[in-house]
């Protein structure tokens, strides 16, 4: 278990990016308005009821102090522990103490002294405010980029999330390492970050870098969930960043180990508390109760050999089309265009959901997700970025 003491990870050292970034979130940040974009602030999906009544009761100057990018809540949380990479003011980790109740355990790990201080602050109010005996939040002090050295062992968490922090990082693969170390077989990594139309010194990946390196640490091939387009509303940011385009897009890497298997059928069972109707999985399968479904063999493992398992039932194969894309771009169908997708999105900005379609390459049709092919080396072209 993560040595919750306040001490800095021996070894690991402070390059100049992480300085900036301590006196960033830890001094100049005051409040959420202070933001220069909208990346902290997306959100792709509705907030479900559970997950607004759970957000009410967190301490208001926790709430103020937080700078996530909108709101990194997976499914089946009860009794699972989770680790919250670069938890801040400790907002999402009190909110998901509650929907892992009693019996799971949620550890936030973070670098920035004045964020963290002001996290354990409130440890003993939300306990007495939950109703719990003892806490079932800790914080700990130290980098994501080497969790060995905060304490944090290997195996030991169901789910790590992580709300617009891994672009902080300048060693994005050690940060994904870790990830896996401190997974268990069957474990997740859901999280939101940003991603640019390029490489670019923002420090935000290029989608296809994601591919590669989640590939490279042995996750499963990343399943993205939503995605939206990030304004940049300081003029003087803009011209920095020039052409490039960004995106908030939130994925979910699951560490299953060995080889991908066969394509499935599955039918979701109505189990996962909250989606009793219908699952969303990611932004090509929505799980409907009691439909039969064909999945691709990723998909087939992970639902199969996760947390997820008592929540469908797996037949037979049958024949299957291939998967659609993995990038925000491709699934996101252009930003700064008008999406079909969502077209009560204010500004006319388009939006990915769960559960969302694909648009052709002319942009006029749409097709279902689950009989799409993947796209073309015509239609990433089109695409023009990403």
């Amino acid at each position: 278990m993560a040595d919750t003491n306040s001490e800095t990870a021996k070894g690991f050292e402070d390059t100049a990016t992480h300085v900036n970034v301590k006196e960033y979130y830890g001094k100049v940040l005051k409040k959420t308005l202070d933001l220069k974009t909208n990346a902290c602030l997306t959100s792709s999906r509705p907030v479900p009821v559970n997950i607004r009544q759970a957000l009410e009761r967190v301490h208001p100057e926790v709430t103020a102090k937080y700078y996530g990018c909108g709101l990194v809540v997976p499914e089946c949380l009860e009794g699972c522990r989770i680790l919250d990479l670069g938890s801040g003011s400790g907002r999402d980790c009190y909110m998901l103490s509650q929907l892992v109740g009693e019996n799971g355990y949620v550890t936030g790990i973070d670098m920035t002294e004045d964020q963290l201080e002001l996290a354990q602050t409130y440890v003993d109010y939300h306990t007495q405010e939950f109703g719990y005996k003892k806490p079932n939040v800790s914080f700990v002090k130290g980098y994501i980029e080497a969790l060995d050295e905060a304490g944090i062992e290997d195996n030991l968490y169901d789910i790590i999330i992580s709300n617009c922090v891994v672009n902080l990082s300048p060693q994005k693969k050690r940060v994904l390492e870790e990830a896996y170390r401190v997974l268990k077989d069957g474990g997740e990594l859901y999280f939101s970050d940003i991603y640019s139309s390029g490489e670019c010194i923002s420090g935000a990946l290029w989608w296809e870098d994601l591919l590669q390196l989640a590939e490279e640490v042995g996750f499963r091939p990343p399943r993205l969930v939503t995605s939206s387009p990030v304004t940049v509303d300081n003029a003087q940011l803009q011209g920095l960043l020039g052409d490039f385009k960004f995106v908030s897009a939130t994925y979910r890497l699951f560490k299953v180990p060995g080889g991908a298997g066969a394509p499935g059928r599955v039918v979701y069972n109505g189990y996962v508390t909250g989606m009793e109707d219908s699952f969303a999985f990611d932004s090509r399968y929505t799980f409907k109760v009691n439909e039969v479904v064909e999945v691709e063999g990723a998909v087939a493992d992970i639902l199969t050999r996760s947390r997820f398992s008592d929540a469908f039932t797996v037949q037979p194969p049958g024949g299957l089309s291939p998967p659609c894309a993995a990038g925000p771009k491709l699934l996101y169908c252009r930003i700064g265009q008008r999406s079909r997708l969502s077209p009560d999105i204010q500004g006319g900005q388009p939006e990915l959901r769960p559960g969302d379609q694909c648009l052709t390459r002319s942009g006029t049709k749409r097709v279902p997700m689950h009989k799409s092919r993947r796209p073309s080396a015509e239609m990433r072209a089109h695409s023009n970025w990403l």
